[in-house]
């Protein structure tokens, strides 16, 4: 899949997320220096497989009543009205269904987690490209430094956590509890490709280690773990603290 953003564009992006950072979050992250900016197409796996599911849940069904209650009127005088409650009738559901799974996608790469994969997903598999040398000249490309037997029972357990996905969207009812399945993955698929991420760094404290931030290299989707402000929790605590034992005070003066 080719890059679509260049270096300045994601430089760009990545400025503005580190601006856009919450107020708990460390303020020199606003200012913080941009370095090690690399580029890569990062070895992953495509996983797909037929998912065959026998099912069981408990189906909520929602109906209504009306429902008579007591209350004061604007004369403090007892009286009597209704209203509509909405209540929820409960059954038993069993059953199988059979269905694809796809597009699952897991790192094999020791320098990518899975994790942060997962964070700038998805990417536009349409665009996908049969691998020619042409196409990644200029950029870092890496090998595979997983195992595909480790990345296999990866996507398996992926694939696994998207089925109750799909067996939740699937079922009957206005809500549902206590889902189970035992489920057979068939026909499965493992194709190796490359997915351009650029990696890099925010140093915004000398003495602390730089913020290590993945960019999606199509979307501009950004992840790093942002550190958080110690001091300004410190000081809302404080204030909220302050706020309340205020409040304290002045009711028990009245």
């Amino acid at each position: 899949m080719p890059f679509e953003l260049g270096e300045a564009r994601a430089r760009e992006l990545v400025g503005a997320w580190l601006r856009s950072r919450g107020f708990f979050r460390d303020p020199r992250l606003r200012s913080a220096s941009i370095d090690d900016m690399r580029g890569v197409y990062v070895p992953a796996y495509l996983y797909a497989a037929v998912a065959r599911s026998d099912y069981a849940a408990e189906i909520g069904e929602n109906y209504t009543e009306t429902e008579t209650y007591s209350t004061k009127n604007e004369k403090g005088e007892t009286v009597l009205r209704t209203r509509q409650v909405t209540k929820t009738e409960w059954r038993s559901l069993t059953g199988r269904r059979a269905g694809y799974v796809m597009d699952v996608l897991v790192t094999a790469s020791r320098g990518l987690h899975n994790d942060e994969l997962e964070q700038v997903e998805p990417f536009d598999l349409a665009r996908l490209r049969r691998y020619e040398p042409a196409l990644i000249a200029g950029w870092i490309a890496e090998e595979p430094t997983l195992a595909r037997d480790a990345c296999w029972e990866l996507a398996r357990r992926e694939a696994v956590g998207k089925i109750e996905q799909m067996l939740a969207a699937f079922l009957p009812g206005d809500s549902q509890r206590n889902l189970r399945h035992s489920t057979r993955l068939e026909h499965e698929s493992l194709a190796l490709l490359h997915v351009p991420v650029w990696i890099l760094a925010a140093r915004h404290d000398p003495e602390r280690p730089p913020l290590r931030i993945v960019m999606n290299g199509q979307t501009g989707e950004i992840f790093g773990r942002a550190p958080l402000s110690i001091v300004r929790i410190v000081l809302v605590v404080l204030v909220v603290a302050a706020t309340v034992a205020l409040a304290i005070w002045l009711g028990g003066r009245r």
